[in-house]
């Protein structure tokens, strides 16, 4: 899974990289770290046909900028070797901007970092016209008009802090900024979340329509918008519609079929640095891990699929069936999102110690050992230790604020008027808003019992939530699992705040969608912010809000540390470890490795066949 701010990825069952795992029992030969592997280099062999495994969901949207009601992360993977952002994130192995493949030549911060001058390369689109600043103004006046319905926008970010844009020339874009920000945020978050868009083709309100400039008023901003992702929600007609044949990215778009089913074919024209070698990509979907690794032991259907870690033992048999196996951290964070609003537990929820008790009975090592057989982040907080570890703070470092408790976890309801039975019901004794009481819109008798929904079709997942509600039973806490397909669960799950809690979409009381994906710079900015476009909870922290802009404002790494810790203590999500993607690929198809473990391995365009 491609990492795009503020979308929901899976376990949220991503795609091929993204492997789960489970309890295995014996041993194993450990499978290498495939950010230090070193790719292979042989002879090239154009041609060819790449098929990559897809398990638990697939894309349902194609225009890029995604509605705001569009939770779905796997469009991200269709769409992004369609249409590339401006900062492509990852270069290797290497946590940084990937300057070759991103659209600028050079980012220019000046007037105290309150002006940004992008110098755009001399790309062009699939059709032969040139990529020029037209194209971003096009963009940008679309979000102008439209930002909140756009599932990246965070309210105070692009394109609402900025005040003026200009083009010197057909290659270069001045933005004026409302305030200065720190580039490195800046840059790694907020420009890795902005594509490109062929004005020349797309600027027109019906498919039959003229193309103009109709995004330069409102109105026209709006009806284009609204023409676009009416086209962009049409399955049936995503690898025919004219609109998305012009691309910039490596990839054209050949065949979708209404299963997930989809495949691509290189873009002729494309200016990057690394043209496509084979001849097609083909993405094939499983509705769980059991048949793709089925797929896997008959050697014969799949060149690129994720190990199921509950098949690790599988390991030395596909080595000796031709192909090779690597890993690599995921750069996200792991969750379960209390819902604050639900009518039945968001009073229970809104209580920070109820929610220091959920996390105290999770055991985290545990999981990270028989779950995930030691292949995955611990869980320890907002950023996740092994994929960006230079911005995990000492506390983090030091296993998080809330380690494996149950007698912590007990002390905290009995103090707070809770009468604790371990394995049965534990219920409010003390109602009131009082220090040694249950808090407010807490009911006597009330039980602790909440209903966990999550995405279906890992192993793994069944397991470590099988294992929590073991662990919160032992202080009398019930939870109630229900697995659901990825697309059925996103569909279920609304926004919920204080001032908006409908029924219809807040009925859910516990969510887990498996991570959410960061970009370079992992401040947790839509996440944990009151408004932001992923914090479906609804938690809402004056103190976070100003911590997570400071880290924006300025570039102060202890201010980071600071929001990240106290994020971590706070819980506006119960914390999770973060398995790691497990990719099994054909020894002979070259350019896999090392991996970028912010495209989830899927840079299909470094990929060959040696001859």
């Amino acid at each position: 899974m491609r990492a795009v701010r503020r979308t929901r990825a899976a376990v949220v069952g991503v795609v091929l990289a993204m492997a789960a795992a489970a309890c295995t029992g014996g041993s194993h030969s450990p499978i290498a770290s495939g950010q230090s592997a070193t790719a292979s280099k042989g002879p090239v062999k154009h041609g060819g046909t790449v098929t990559v495994a897809e398990v638990g969901a697939s894309p349902d949207f194609i225009f890029p900028l995604v509605p705001a009601t569009n939770q779905n992360g796997y469009n991200a993977n269709l769409s992004e070797n369609l249409w590339p952002y401006l900062v492509y994130s990852g270069d290797g192995a290497k946590s940084v901007v990937n300057k070759e493949k991103s659209l600028f030549s050079s980012l220019d911060y000046s007037g105290g970092n309150r002006w940004l001058t992008i110098h755009l390369k001399s790309w062009n689109w699939s059709d032969g016209k040139p990529v020029t600043s037209r194209d971003f103004t096009f963009v940008y006046n679309l979000l102008k008009a439209n930002a909140a319905n756009w599932a990246s926008h965070i309210q105070g970010l692009f394109p609402d802090d900025v005040s003026k844009v200009t083009t010197p020339d057909a290659h270069t874009v001045v933005l004026d900024l409302t305030q200065a920000y720190n580039p490195d945020f800046y840059t790694d978050d907020v420009l890795a979340t902005i594509p490109l868009l062929p004005q020349h083709a797309w600027d027109k309100t019906s498919a039959t329509g003229a193309v103009g400039d109709q995004d330069t008023t409102t109105a026209g901003a709006k009806a284009v918008y609204s023409f676009l992702q009416k086209e962009g929600a049409k399955i049936k007609d995503f690898a025919t519609n004219p609109l998305w044949k012009v691309v910039d990215g490596p990839w054209q778009l050949s065949e979708f079929r209404s299963n997930g089913y989809y495949s691509y074919v290189p873009n002729k024209q494309y200016s990057g640095p690394a043209k496509p070698a084979i001849d097609k990509l083909v993405e094939t979907p499983f509705t769980s891990d059991t048949p793709e690794i089925n797929a896997l032991r008959s050697g014969s259907s799949l060149d690129v699929a994720g190990l199921p870690l509950n098949d690790v033992k599988q390991a030395e048999a596909l080595r000796s069936s031709g192909y090779s196996i690597a890993s690599v951290a995921i750069p996200g964070v792991a969750e379960i999102i209390p819902n604050l609003y639900n009518s039945s537990a968001g009073p229970l929820l809104r209580q920070l110690y109820i929610r220091q008790a959920l996390q105290s009975l999770i055991n985290r090592p545990q999981l990270v050992s028989k779950v995930y057989s030691g292949y995955a982040d611990p869980g320890n907080g907002p950023v996740p230790v092994k994929a960006q570890g230079t911005w995990a703070s000492a506390l983090e470092k030091a296993g998080g604020p809330y380690p494996f408790s149950p007698e912590k976890a007990k002390s905290l309801l009995q103090s707070h008027g809770w009468k604790v039975v371990p394995g049965g019901a534990s219920t409010c004794q003390r109602p009131g808003t009082g220090p040694a009481q249950c808090g407010a819109g807490i009911t006597a008798g009330q039980p602790l019992t909440f209903n966990l929904l999550y995405s279906s079709g890992r192993t793994t997942t069944d397991q470590q939530n099988a294992a929590i509600k073991s662990s919160e039973a032992s202080a009398g806490i019930t939870l109630n699992l229900k697995s659901e397909p990825f697309n059925t669960l996103i569909g279920q799950i609304g926004t919920c705040t204080a001032k908006s809690h409908p029924a219809g979409g807040c009925g859910w009381q516990l969510a887990s969608f498996g991570y959410e994906p960061y970009e370079l710079y992992p401040n947790g900015d839509g996440f944990f912010n009151t408004g932001g476009s992923g914090n479906s909870g609804g938690y809402s922290d004056p103190k976070m809000d100003a911590l997570i802009k400071a880290t924006e404002y300025g570039s102060s790494t202890q201010a980071f540390f600071d929001y990240e810790d106290y994020a971590a203590q706070q819980l506006p999500w119960l914390w999770l470890p973060l398995r790691s993607s497990i990719l099994v690929y054909r020894t002979k198809l070259q350019g896999v490795v090392p991996l970028n473990p912010f495209s989830g391995g899927l840079n299909f365009e470094d990929w060959s066949y040696t001859s």
